[in-house]
């Protein structure tokens, strides 16, 4: 089962990294489809949270199609992605790690490595596209 955490520093809302550590977890395969997430009372517990900013993120994430809730049951993660071989995962996050080493000589911080990736990944999607 996955255990949340919050980062109060980032500037993200609560509930979107919940969101976020979701879709992660379901990425990498440490959540697999059938799989439970804790329930609204156990998050509140673990990470001193309000109660609505979890139903928020759950509505989310069953609006997306990545969970779906069970009356009585809990709220389960659907039928998942593709995951991701280790080894593949492995070997993409060794680049990984040498692309954010070769940013940070270059002089970036945290935030424009997340800025030129996010740029990035839209020019991809852009040519995927055709409408680049």
């Amino acid at each position: 089962m996955i255990e949340f955490w919050l980062n109060s520093r980032s500037g993200v809302p609560p509930y979107l990294q919940i969101i976020q550590q979701v879709k992660h977890a379901v990425l990498v395969g440490r959540l697999k489809a059938g799989d439970r997430l804790p329930t609204v009372r156990e998050v509140v517990s673990q990470v001193a949270i309000n109660p609505n900013t979890v139903f928020k993120a759950y509505r989310e994430l069953v609006h997306t199609g990545i969970v779906e809730m069970r009356p009585g049951l809990g709220t389960f993660v659907r039928d998942a992605p593709k995951v991701i071989a280790p080894a593949d995962f492995s070997a993409l996050r060794r680049s990984l790690l040498r692309w954010t080493r070769s940013a940070r000589q270059a002089g970036l911080d945290a935030a424009a490595m997340e800025a030129l990736l996010m740029a990035t990944l839209s020019e991809d999607h852009q040519m995927e596209e055709g409408t680049a």
